[in-house]
């Protein structure tokens, strides 16, 4: 029998193996997928989860259609192979996005070929095969084996050549999405692979003020998505701001202005980024302190103190309407000996302290108080309003506050 010519890319018969080989291999291919399937997701584990993951069904048919159309090629060499060529550059891409090396695959590939060829020496003693049949199977089957390797790679290069340009908008979309809110769309799952980005179930949210330097981009972890170049520059942090993390937003942030939000379930994330924006407006405002890097988890109440500031103006003006018809400096005394009295319970020598009068003076005021204000500092709602409404007033800057007092 001559020795056997490996067939070029375009799929030549695999002469010398005989036409009736296919019809001695053909009953053997499902028990030959089981055992594939098992002997590869032991001796590479992360194929196994592929194999009960959501594509497992293309998992199973791409392992189905490169073993079936070996032999078909042995009986028909001009048969159609498009669908099995799409399934390998669609393993191919699969181990791009999940960052693996493309000999991990390889691998899986050729310990199928030894597990072929092992069933097809068995099948040779069976149907009493030559040994040089046998050779020319082995021969046509490694050969085989390059060329699923070549057409994978296919896939894994068209995914590394795009990611330069590809993967970046996949995943300024992906921040889009996730920002438009519940319920999150389906195609969510899909877009993160292509995105090459695995789905948290927290994230924590960053505003930044414009401009944005250009060497922030740069400093920040590969799993960071952002969106620097609108008018409300945004990070998306996957987790809860570790230390680690922490250090990283220092670093890549260092020169700018930024304010990190809560760290909350992904479907809330505009939430996040909302709160993060409030507090920065604050800053701008004079409400809160300025800093490269501020947390909204340091500024709660003042955040919901101030989340509506008309509302503000309406719960004072009903709230403190009894003292509106009083002198403008006595009714601000007023005002400040009644906000440091219901936020503290503290007896009027400890309040006269704090504003520095003497505790007669409080008494006096407070007295003047019961008189203007009538049951509203016996009700706890009144009190509570009272309390709310002055320490809002309090946290705003003093023109603001003179404005809606």
């Amino acid at each position: 029998m001559p020795s056997h010519t490996r067939p070029p890319e375009g799929g030549e018969p695999l002469e010398p193996l005989p036409k009736e080989f296919a019809a001695f291999m053909r009953p053997e291919l499902p028990g030959l997928m089981k055992e594939i399937g098992a002997e590869v997701t032991r001796a590479y584990p992360v194929y196994g989860r592929l194999l009960n993951g959501p594509n497992a069904d293309a998992f199973r048919q791409g392992v189905e259609q490169a073993l079936y159309a070996f032999v078909d090629r042995v009986t028909d060499p001009g048969k159609n192979a498009a669908l099995r060529d799409e399934l390998l550059r669609r393993f191919g891409r699969m181990e791009a996005y999940e960052g693996r090396e493309l000999a991990t695959l390889q691998g899986a590939y050729r310990l199928g070929a030894r597990i072929a060829l092992r069933r097809t020496r068995a099948l040779g003693r069976q149907y009493q095969l030559s040994p040089a049949t046998i050779l020319a199977f082995a021969d046509a089957l490694f050969a085989y084996v390059e060329e699923l390797e070549q057409i994978s790679r296919e896939g894994y290069t068209e995914v590394q050549s795009r990611a330069s340009s590809e993967v970046p908008a996949q995943r300024r979309r992906l921040l889009h999405l996730i920002l438009a809110g519940p319920p999150l769309p389906q195609a969510l799952s899909g877009l993160c692979e292509a995105a090459a980005w695995p789905l948290p179930s927290d994230v924590t949210m960053v505003a930044l003020r414009s401009p944005i330097p250009e060497y922030v981009q740069a400093g920040l972890a590969d799993d960071v998505l952002f969106d620097l170049d609108v008018p409300q520059p945004h990070l998306l942090v996957p987790g809860a701001l570790t230390p680690e993390r922490l250090t990283m937003l220092d670093a890549a942030l260092a020169g700018s202005h930024a304010v990190v939000g809560l760290t909350v379930p992904l479907a809330q994330a505009a939430d996040s980024v909302r709160w993060a924006r409030r507090v920065l407006g604050l800053i701008d405002e004079g409400v809160v302190a300025d800093a490269s890097l501020v947390r909204c988890e340091d500024h709660l109440l003042t955040l919901w103190l101030l989340s509506d500031p008309a509302l503000v103006t309406h719960l004072a003006a009903r709230e403190l309407a009894p003292v509106d018809g009083l002198p403008a400096s006595r009714r601000d005394r007023l005002l400040e000996t009644l906000r440091a009295h219901v936020s503290t319970r503290a007896p009027a020598e400890q309040v006269g302290e704090m504003l520095g009068v003497h505790a007669q003076t409080v008494r006096y005021r407070l007295r003047s108080l019961d008189a203007l204000l009538g049951d509203r500092l016996a009700d706890p709602d009144h009190r509570f309003a009272l309390e709310a409404t002055l320490r809002a007033l309090h946290l705003l800057p003093s023109e603001a506050g003179k404005r809606t007092r």
